[in-house]
Formats: C-alpha cells, structure tokens, sequence
C-alpha cells in the first residue's frame, strides 16, 4: 500500500461508498486481479498489562524529557556546498567546518538563529530563517590541516616561511559557496502525538532531529560519531586488544517515545579504532613483527590507505594515499631550486626524500631510511614523508572483523558490573549539560538527571522434568544433572572415534564419556576404533585431512556408523570444523560431535552429551507442561513453533551469501524438539526470500512445506492449526515487511499445501541489540531470572515487553525486548510472557535459562554451522555455482548443500 495513502496508524482513510448496483444487473466477479492487493498488516496495539510475578523496583537507563514547545516548529532546509567554482564538495567532514563558519560570519543575516546540522544535507531550525532561500560565501583557511584535506597538493614536507613563497601552494586557503534552502516544515505537535500512540512521519522526524541537535552537540566537543554514538578523545577510554587496534568508549544517547511520555535512553557503547600515535607502532602491533624491517609491505600499504596522520615537526594532516615503491633513500622527485636558468624558468633537480629531509630540513632519521616512505600525495602528484614523521590521528574506526582473540579481550575489557555502569551513565549525563544546549533551550527541552523507576515482575520459573519422571529443580535460572537422568536417553552405539589432535588421551577419554553416560542414563557402547590421523597428512589442507581420515574410515568399517566423536586440534574454532561438518551431514547423513580436548572433567563430559544425546535424537530435559500437556494455548491445539534468522558475513566480508535458517518445532504437544532448514541468500538481505517456492504448479521448493510436512508426519497427521512465528534481528523500520512479505509468503506456502486450511498465526520479533538496561536499586547485583517488564519504558501503543528469562553473570544482563507484531490466537498478555518464559528453558544444550527463546537460539546456531561449510566452500575450488549470475546479472548465490535424509530431522545444529 502506498504510505501517502494512509495516516499515521498505517489505516487507510475511508472511501466513499462505491454507488449502488441497478436491480436488473448482475454483477460479474472480478478477474483474480485484486487477490495481489493483499490486505495491508501492522503491528498490533497492546493487549493489556501482564499482573503474574512477583512485583519488583527497577531502575532503568532512560531519563525524563520534557518539552515546553510543542505549538512551535522545526524548519528543515537542504544545504548544498559547492567550491568557487561550481564544483559540488564531496568530502566528509568538510561541511560541519564550513556552517561552523557561516554560523560565525553571518549570524545577522540568520536572525541570530541557532541551527541543527546532520553534517551532510540537512540543517534545523527553531521557527523559520528570514527567507526561504539564502546563499553565504565562506573562507577556511589552510585547507590543508582538515580532518579530509580537499583537493591540495603540498610538496614534499611541510616547507617552511621561505619555501612557501617559491612553492607552488595551490590553495592556501578555501572558499566555498553554501546554498541553504527551505524544505519541510515539521509540527513539534508530532511529538505530543507519539507519545499518545500517534506515530507519523513527522513524529519521526521530530524525533530525529532531537537526536541531531545531540550529535552537533558531540561533533562540537571534537567527538567521533558513529550513527547514534559518540566518542570522546580521552585515552582513559581506551582498551588495547591486539593487532593495533583500541575498544573506544564512548555512549549511545536516542530519544524514545514510552508509555510515560518522552525519554532519553543513554547506553554506554564501544566502538574499535586504530591505535593512535607513530605509524611504525601501529604497523609492529599489527603485523605481529617484531620491528619495522619485519613488516609485510603490501599488506601494510592496504591497511593505511585512507587513515589520516599529521607529520612532524609542522603537525599538517594529510590523508594516506598509499606507499611509494622505492625505500626513503632511494625514492627521488624533482626539487625545485631557487635560481632560474637563463630563459627565467624555474630549475629542478632530482634528489631523494632522504636526502631532502635530512640535508635541507636537517631533520634527523633515525630509522627510515630502508623503509617505504608514507605517500599522502595524488596519483599523478605523489608526496612522501618519511614513516617516522608520521603519526596516526586519534578516533580513526577500524571497521575491519575482529580475530577471535581480539574480540575475547574485547569482550573482557568491556564488561561492567551493573553498579559501574549506573554510575558511568550518571556522570555522562553530568559532563554532557544539555542544558547549556541552545538548540534544545529554544525547543524547551530539559532533561531529568534519574535514572526512570518501572515495576518489573519477576515471573516464577518454569517446572522441569527430568529421567524416571523426577522433577527438576532450577535456583537462579540454573540447574544441574548431578545423580539425575536425562528424561530421554538414546544409545550411542554403533559408532567411532576420529582423532585429529596430536595430544590426547583416547582411550581415557572414551572409558570416561562411558562412565558419565551411564549416570546420565545414556548407554555407551564401545567405539568400533579410534582413527589417529596419518602423520603425513597433519600439514595439508583441511578439505584433504578430512577427506584422508573418511577415506581410512570407509575400508574398515563394516557399515556406515551411526555417531562419530571428532576430536579436533587443540584450538576450538579450527578450520577442519567446516569440511567436517559438511561431509558428514551433506555427503554421509552421519552425526558427529566435535571437541577440543583442553581439560576435560566430569562437567565437560556431561555438558558434552546434553548435545550428543539431543543430536541423537533424545532430549536432557523437558517442561512439565509438555508431559501433561497443560501450557496455555499450545497444549490444546497443534501448534507449531518457529524461529527464524538470517546471518550475515562480517562487515569485511560483503560478497559472501547471507544464510536463512528456521527451526521449527516436531512432535506436538512437545515444544522442546526442533529440526532447522537452511538456505543461503544474497549478501546483507535481512528478509528470508526462500519460505515459498514454486517451482511449477504442484511443487513448492521453500523452506516452509519441508517443515509443515515434517510437522504434520511427526505430529500423527495432525496439521498445525495455530503457528507462532519468532523472528530474530530485525529493526522497527522492518516490522512491516515481516507482517506483510515474509507472513504472506507463509500463508501462501499453507495455501499450496491445502487450499482450504488457515491456520492461525503469531508474530513476535525479539531484539537483543538495543540499548535498553535494567538495573536493582540499592543492589550490586543484576535483575533476577524471569524479570518481565511491559510498562512505562514500554512503546505507547504497540504491544511488547522486555524479558530477562536468564541470570547475568558477568557484566550487565542485556534483556531481550520482545514485540508482539500479530496475535490471531489471542494468547492474554500473561499466558504470551509465559510461553515466551517458558521457551528460554526449553535449550537443549545448556543447564541454564537462556536470554532468547530457544528456537531462535537455534536457528543461530544452524546458520552459524553452515555458515562454515560455506566458508570452506567458497576455499575449494570445485564450487562451480559462483561463475553462473543471477537475476540482473548479479552472481548467482551458491546454493546450501543439502541435508542427508537420515539427518535431516535431527538436532545436528545442537
């Protein structure tokens, strides 16, 4: 539906009633046409408060904002900048410089009006400017020492006085034409109206540019900014964590609509950025090398090109371009003399960095002289500095992906006890004094200085059930097996050991997982062998390893075998993982389980065959609401569960395929079996495109039939009248395409199956990356297990909650924030917070209440896991699908490696 045809609500305005039909006509049915004008979905309105729980106080990270203003108006002006001679400015950073300075020069002209700039486009005002176009010409001086030095060309070094003159300075300074013109005019009456429920266009942008008069406020204090992040230069707030590169940190501030009116949420975030200081550092650190003669020259010349440094002993900025081919001592370009020659022209002469910096700066090199020099000229105009002259600019991102080790010690680095936090947030608001702000003065904005206080419930926990029909008992969001039964034991028989690690103890290791099984009421029969790795083929690739050790495997064993237990080398995250994996499930339909043997225990061996025996096919421990069947709503109806996700390549991988998968639940009324089907999909596509496809007009190859039909052959021919969707990672800008193209491709799978059936549906998004936190007043500790909280904080007329199911050990708990997009069920408040509880329990691979519904957590897991078969795909050279293109040209996407039957129900992703 087209947006301008609905108000605010997303409610279509009424028609006028079409006229009356004439008594004599029939009226023909319209051709299918229409059927494509689907009926338009958005998220629902809340239901009502949940009242089950204990009652608790809670402290959360918003803070109070009121508005004085709201008969006023913000004035939206588009600005464009352009060089003296026409030329559009296309270089960042340059335009916050350029108002800086027409907010100087011409405050008359301007009314005296304060104004919000984006740094890019758009500029805000209070009420209006005094005409509704103006054109200002500025100055900047010394262009170059920007943070993005435009289009100058220094020579070589920074020169001196006496230079100057005789070199040829192109642009010592700048001027820049600034055209500033109205746009749209923005009631801040929107806001008043978002906070009654009333969302519109205008809300949003009033909102927005709240957020922006807080980014101009950083951007002045010399901050980095990071969409709704800053970060201050205060080395007090950096963390080292390898490889040259910081954790920086610095705070999130969004203003938020709430049930209780408008709040200011403020979050501490970290962002990574390049070590500042000399450029030979950063390079050691990392490179991992030992000095600067040790550094790989070529991938160096990649990681600097485009950060910013200022040379000594001027202190100019310039920015990267690249390095020049030759070592400073050798590398020349012609120098410029002072005398003429006879016809009056300019002489040159060739001479060496070195020997230019040294002789005519007199500038002492210590150690540059065999190293490549920094190039920050043009391509057609190089400019070298000697590498210790240069120094990397604080606040510069690192964009890259992080190592597994540098994001350990990121993690580790960044924590903090929820005490800490409190008090971090409270003396940022301090230091920040919006108050002085006088943007947000003449909007009449002020802002509280506490922390808000909602009622939160701690919701009781579940009851589990474990083997012999025992009960399970949980404190704290945690349990443990100790002399307790899985409630559904398999057998591991049939199967054997690969042994890819150097140093292991087999045969103990074995006897051990037999001992512990049987406590855990799992019988173990003995491995058919243990397969050592051929020593000659500990150095070759992965793939080949992996395919030696299943060729060595074939001509001994008798059969196919059921299980194997891969023990990989010593480190975890090893790239064996992957061609293991897909081998296995793809090519032989075998479930294994992978481990690497650092210090294995009692805890390890059981935490090992919770997966093992989900894998297999039984389960450690269920809810009781499943063995009598008694959970609201689910128990009575068939009703399938799903969990869906989409996983994307790190941000340095942009060309590799995005990985769909969803779990969906078997076996009803049971809510704790799940089976995943997996599907890859353009890069950085967050909507899943492969739920329905029909390939011809009885075959439909999405991922949905495979799990309907799976759902209905293991639930005794039942159909699914109720289906409960929990969709993970999407933001609110994309609530609609979830309830109005992934659900209509769901519909349409049902439809193709059985044109008369129509299940019900449930909708709900959970979010984790939010910047939402809930803390216990006068406690150092975090909120209790089972804290749901669906008020004040809350949106004012959508229906969702927060819900902190598990207990944070470390750090500060993130709570997952729920929102509940359709209910056609009709699920009370209370039974939906429940179920939603419930489902946290239900992770067969931990003895812990989890953060996120179980079947998300699984639907991660399975795209993670094929994620690395990919990984090793796009390695191996026979993957031949990537020469083929799609639509429009585009590559074509490889497809996933399909599942073995014999696998294809189990919890392999466990």
């Amino acid at each position: 539906m087209d947006p301008s045809e609905q108000d605010g609500n997303g409610v279509s305005e009424a028609l006028p009633p079409p006229p009356p039909v004439p008594p004599n006509v029939t009226p023909i049915k319209a051709a299918s046409e229409p059927e494509a004008k689907k009926v338009f979905r958005a998220p629902m309105a809340r239901r009502g408060l949940g009242t089950r729980g204990n009652k608790v106080p809670i402290l959360t990270n918003h803070f109070k904002v009121n508005v004085n203003n709201v008969d006023g108006h913000f004035f939206h002006y588009s600005v464009a900048l352009s060089y003296e001679d026409g030329r559009p400015v296309d270089g960042k950073g340059v335009g916050r410089k350029v108002l800086d300075r027409v907010h100087e020069t011409y405050d008359t002209e301007l009314a005296g009006k304060e104004f919000a700039y984006d740094g890019e486009k758009s500029l805000f005002t209070v009420g209006p400017l005094p005409r509704n176009k103006l054109e200002f010409t500025v100055v900047l001086e010394d262009f170059t020492s920007n943070r993005n030095n435009g289009n100058t060309s220094p020579v070589h070094g920074s020169p001196n006085d006496s230079d100057r003159k005789r070199l040829r300075r192109p642009y010592q300074s700048k001027t820049f034409k600034v055209e500033i013109s109205f746009a749209a005019k923005i009631p801040m009456q929107a806001i008043a109206n978002a906070l009654r429920g009333q969302e519109s266009e205008n809300s949003q942008e009033a909102l927005r540019v709240l957020d922006i008069i807080l980014r101009q406020h950083a951007a002045k204090q010399g901050c980095l900014l990071v969409r709704q992040s800053f970060f201050h230069n205060d080395p007090k707030n950096f963390a080292d964590v390898g490889g040259g590169v910081l954790g920086c940190r610095g705070f999130h501030s969004s203003f938020r609509t709430t049930q209780s009116g408008l709040s200011l949420n403020i979050d501490v975030s970290t962002t990574m950025i390049i070590q500042p200081g000399p450029v030979a550092d950063f390079l050691i650190a990392n490179q991992n090398v030992r000095d600067p003669f040790s550094v790989d020259w070529a991938k160096a010349k990649r990681t600097l090109k485009n950060l910013r440094v200022t040379t000594s002993p001027t202190n100019q900025e310039y920015k990267i371009t690249g390095l020049s081919e030759k070592p400073c001592r050798e590398q020349t370009f012609a120098l410029k003399q002072k005398s003429r020659d006879a016809d009056g022209e300019v002489q040159t002469v060739e001479i060496t960095v070195y020997e230019y910096f040294v002789k005519h700066r007199n500038i002492d090199l210590r150690y540059s002289a065999d190293l490549p020099c920094i190039n920050v000229g043009k391509p057609k105009r190089p400019t070298y500095f000697p590498l210790e002259l240069c120094s990397l600019v604080s606040l510069q991102r690192y964009t890259k992906a992080l190592s597994t080790f540098q994001r350990a010690s990121l993690v580790e680095k960044s924590r903090q006890k929820p005490q800490e936090r409190m008090s971090v947030l409270s003396h940022a608001l301090k230091i920040n004094n919006y108050d002085a702000e006088p943007m947000l003065r003449s909007c009449g904005v002020s802002i509280s200085s506490g922390f808000t206080q909602v009622e939160g419930r701690v919701l009781p926990p579940p009851k589990l059930k474990v083997g012999n029909g025992e009960d399970l008992f949980t404190r704290n969001g945690r349990w443990n097996f100790n002399n307790k039964k899985f409630v559904n034991a398999c057998k591991i028989e049939r199967w054997a050991v690969v042994n890819f690690s150097a140093r292991c103890d087999v045969r103990s290791l074995v006897r051990d997982l037999m001992k512990v099984g049987e406590a855990k009421g799992i019988s173990v029969e003995a491995p058919f062998d243990v397969f050592e790795e051929n020593q000659q083929y500990r150095r070759a690739p992965p793939l080949v390893r992996v395919e030696k050790m299943l060729e060595e495997m074939q001509t001994k064993l008798p059969g196919p075998p059921k299980f194997l237990l891969c023990l990989l080398p010593e480190r975890k995250n090893c790239d064996i993982y992957g061609p293991w994996k897909r081998k296995n499930l793809s090519d032989f339909g075998v479930v294994t389980q992978c481990l690497a043997p650092m210090r294995v225990n009692d805890q390890y061996l059981t935490n090992l065959l919770l997966k093992i025996n989900a894998k297999l096919g039984g389960l450690n421990s269920v809810l009781a609401g499943e063995l009598s069947p008694s959970i609201p709503m689910v128990s009575k109806v068939p009703t399938l569960i799903l969990g869906m996700d989409v996983s994307h390549g790190s941000p340095g991988q942009s060309d590799i395929p995005s990985i769909a998968a969803v779990v969906s639940s078997r076996q009803w009324p049971s809510i704790s079996r799940y089976r995943a089907c997996v599907r890859t999909q353009s890069p950085k596509v967050e909507m899943i495109d492969s739920l329905h496809k029909r390939v011809s007009d009885t075959e439909d190859d999405g991922i949905m039939r495979e799990l309907l039909v799976d759902f209905y052959v293991s639930s005794g021919k039942r159909k699914p009248d109720q289906i409960i969707i929990f969709r993970d990672g999407v933001s609110e800008s994309q609530f609609n395409q979830v309830l109005n193209i992934e659900l209509n491709q769901i519909i349409e799978a049902c439809k193709f199956l059985d044109e008369k059936w129509s299940p019900k549906f449930v909708v709900i998004v959970a979010q984790k990356n939010h910047h939402t936190k809930f803390f216990q007043p006068n406690s150092p500790d975090n909120v209790q297990p089972g804290t749901v909280i669906d008020n004040k904080v809350c949106h004012p007329r959508n229906y969702d909650f927060y819900l902190c199911a598990h207990a944070g050990m470390i750090g500060t708990t993130r709570p997952t924030h729920y929102h509940v997009l359709l209910d056609e069920v009709g699920f009370s408040p209370d039974d939906l917070q429940e179920l939603v509880h419930s489902l946290s329990y239900v992770y067969q691979r931990s003895t812990t209440a989890i953060s996120v519904v179980a079947p998300i957590c699984y639907a991660h897991l399975a795209a993670t896991q094929l994620g690395q078969w990919m990984k090793f795909e796009d390695a191996s050279e026979t993957s031949s699908s990537h020469n083929g293109a799609g639509p429009g040209g585009a590559p074509a996407v490889p497809p996933m490696p399909k599942l073995q039957e014999n696998v294809r129900n189990s919890m392999f992703f466990c």
